[in-house]
């Protein structure tokens, strides 16, 4: 059993990062970086990109640009990483936290819509582990009641719903290109837009408020300096051009792992819509019906399999959230998935078929443990 270490590179970034080097622009004004915005945000079948440093500011930037602000209300689920509800707070709303759908690990519509106030300017609907949400009821949430959709999309470069790819849905999408993401320079981001007064509202403020055109000393709005560096793009550029292939080569081998453990009962992996035409299988998610999820989980470790028993607990239940700043509707689908959840991290899922196999069989053994106390996890290696 081979599991692949992440990130991956070879000359090709080594050349484009030497080919920086040896220019006089380091900066977010060397070619190469509107080179990856414009490749970048056609991938995702949307017009424009306005790159970042990371993924978070990119977050704080769509709602900045939309105005978002002190005593507005943006709905947010349960379940995402810390960044999609600071990123409210930070812009002086309020973070609504909301429900999942039973088994997708993403936002459900209709507890969407029973959070609505009219306070409400945003939904920001996360795509979990590359598998997108139910996009189309939440635009028609967002349409009814006249509110922005913003997707939070740093787990889905190269998903789809009805093979149109993530990010493409809202007025804006966010990604990350965060050191674990399947796109990676270390740290950085990208906000995707088709809108056209939104996108170059966004990048004159990621832009110092610059306006193209005009002379470099001339600030039209209040913004600052988000900008991404060109050895970030020469990386991404030479990750880009793998991406595809190992979209590709997960998607094989996930479906390859769920084949051999079809006759498993004890997982059920997240739930995938018809709907769902492609995913970045940045995450493979599951959650156990019966046995001892950390149990499992350690047992996978110690045979080698990287595997992460879930968030420790719902947004809102971190310390930050916890004397208030937030609003928290009934989330039991969210707790239930905190206590009995894991994901199995993308960069398993690029190995060969043999490794793939092994992995079933570790996984299988760790259930075995997991269900029952009186054998060790010692015993079964």
């Amino acid at each position: 059993m081979h599991i692949p270490s992440w990130p991956q590179a070879d000359e090709s970034e080594a050349d484009l990062l030497r080919a920086v080097l040896e220019s006089p622009q380091w900066g977010g004004f060397h070619p190469f970086v509107a080179e990856f915005e414009q490749s970048f945000a056609a991938y995702q079948h949307a017009a424009y990109g306005i790159s970042a440093f990371n993924g978070t500011v990119t977050l704080e930037l769509a709602l900045d640009v939309l105005g978002i602000t002190d005593g507005d209300e943006v709905i947010v689920p349960a379940i995402s990483f810390i960044s999609t509800a600071t990123a409210v707070s930070r812009s002086g709303a309020t973070p609504v936290f909301v429900d999942l759908r039973e088994n997708t690990f993403n936002l459900d519509p209709i507890r969407v819509r029973e959070a609505i106030t009219s306070r409400t300017k945003a939904v920001m609907a996360v795509h979990f582990g590359g598998t997108m949400c139910d996009i189309e009821a939440l635009e028609a949430v967002c349409r009814e009641h006249n509110l922005y959709l913003i997707e939070d999309a740093a787990h889905a470069h190269g998903s789809e719903w009805n093979g149109k790819r993530a990010g493409s849905f809202g007025i804006a999408g966010s990604f990350s290109f965060q050191n674990g993401k399947v796109l990676c320079s270390g740290e950085g981001g990208m906000l995707v837009s088709s809108d056209d007064k939104f996108a170059e509202a966004a990048r004159s403020v990621a832009n110092c408020g610059r306006v193209k055109g005009q002379s470099f000393y001339e600030h039209v709005r209040l913004g600052t300096n988000f900008r991404l560096t060109a050895f970030q793009a020469a990386i991404l550029l030479a990750q880009f051009e793998r991406l595809p292939g190992q979209i590709e080569r997960r998607t094989a081998n996930v479906r390859l792992l769920k084949k051999l453990l079809s006759s498993v009962e004890e997982v059920i992996w997240q739930e995938q819509p018809a709907a769902v035409t492609a995913n970045s299988w940045y995450l493979l998610v599951g959650r156990l019906t019966k046995g001892n999820r950390d149990k499992f989980t350690a047992a996978l470790a110690a045979a080698g399999v990287p595997c992460t028993p879930f968030y420790p607990h719902t947004l809102y239940r971190n310390l930050l959230y916890s004397e208030g700043g937030c609003r928290v509707m009934e989330c039991p689908v969210a707790e239930a998935r905190v206590r009995d959840s894991f994901w199995l991290p993308h960069r398993v899922f690029l190995g060969d078929d043999p490794t793939t196999e092994a992995v079933g069989e570790v996984l299988r053994k760790a259930l075995s443990c997991s269900v029952s106390i009186a054998v060790s996890t010692a015993s079964l290696w």
